[in-house]
């Protein structure tokens, strides 16, 4: 965990505080994810303003912390190679999205569960110093940050969320933003989603119907989710159990498969299959072997066929 603090953070930076509580309430349990939460922000932060002396302390401080982080974690792969720390924070935000889609298709409606929609959408902006969101995780961010205005603000109003996808006439993250501005209704520790951060930003988000928009339920979580509730997230609830897995059945044409002699494999190809493989390790840490057994027939079929 990094030791040096922080000054108090500028209001040029308003839209990075969320990334950076979220960091520190990930050091002692997920330190890589919380590593990239600050570099994230640190990138941020060098963007909206690096020239104002109360912001160049803010990042000069910042910076200090990435250091002896990086330092205290040298020996970790996640941290060292890109690749791999993509795979762990992309696993980690899109278990957490999986934890709160169960709990919100079960009808479970409770603070940890908004809570985990919107840090999954805080991480899966994390994801962006890896470079380009894919259309599936840019998707997911959307659908959890509305998810947590929304079922915020039903609690709030003393109304009955509906689960999963829906269409909300007229509602759109601004007003989510306007209605959540100054409330106090979230019980304590819990990141509540306010007008004090860019993350709701009007012009780039859906604003009212959500009835065309396909999230699998969490049963179908996207290739490389874990299928279990976050370890030591504070979670209290027992109503979802760990779903039993369906371990996919290896491709009997890779057994005998040979590559073929023009096959020329492209530097892409082998970064792909480095991905898929990173993947199957990220998941096995979750004890998701069926993630992982996808995975690696992916990589051993793009590197016999050179096809994916």
């Amino acid at each position: 965990m990094a030791a040096t603090a922080l000054p108090p953070l500028p209001p040029q930076f308003k839209s990075i505080q969320h990334h950076l509580r979220t960091a520190q309430e990930l050091d002692k349990r997920e330190p890589v994810v919380a590593y990239y939460c600050r570099l994230y922000a640190m990138q941020t932060g060098m963007k909206i303003d690096s020239k104002t002396p109360e912001c160049r302390k803010f990042l000069s401080k910042l910076m200090d912390q990435l250091e002896a982080m990086k330092k205290q974690f040298g020996d970790n792969e996640a941290i060292t190679q890109e690749i791999v720390g993509s795979a762990h924070v992309e696993n980690y935000a899109l278990k957490m999205f999986l934890y709160a889609d169960n709990e919100d298709r079960a009808g479970q409606f409770h603070k940890n569960m908004i809570k985990s929609f919107y840090t999954a959408s805080l991480l899966i902006d994390v994801l962006t110093v890896f470079g380009e969101l894919t259309e599936e995780n840019a998707q997911h961010r959307k659908y959890a940050r509305w998810k947590a205005a929304y079922i915020h603000n039903c609690l709030k109003n003393g109304e009955t969320p509906q689960p999963g996808p829906i269409g909300i006439e007229g509602e759109s993250f601004a007003d989510a933003e306007r209605e959540d501005a100054g409330s106090s209704s979230l019980p304590s520790g819990t990141t509540q989603p306010t007008s004090s951060s860019s993350t709701y930003e009007a012009n780039n988000t859906p604003t009212s119907n959500y009835t065309g928009i396909h999230i699998p339920p969490g049963a179908h979580a996207p290739a490389n989710t874990p299928a279990e509730v976050p370890h030591n997230t504070g979670v209290t609830s027992n109503t979802i159990q760990p779903a039993p897995q369906n371990i996919p059945l290896v491709d009997p044409s890779l057994y005998n498969a040979q590559s073929a002699e023009e096959v020329r494999l492209t530097p892409e190809d082998f970064a792909r299959a480095q991905k898929y493989c990173k993947y199957a390790g990220s998941a096995l840490q979750y004890e998701d072997v069926s993630t992982a057994v996808q995975n690696l027939q992916k990589a051993l079929k793009l590197l016999i066929t050179g096809r994916e």
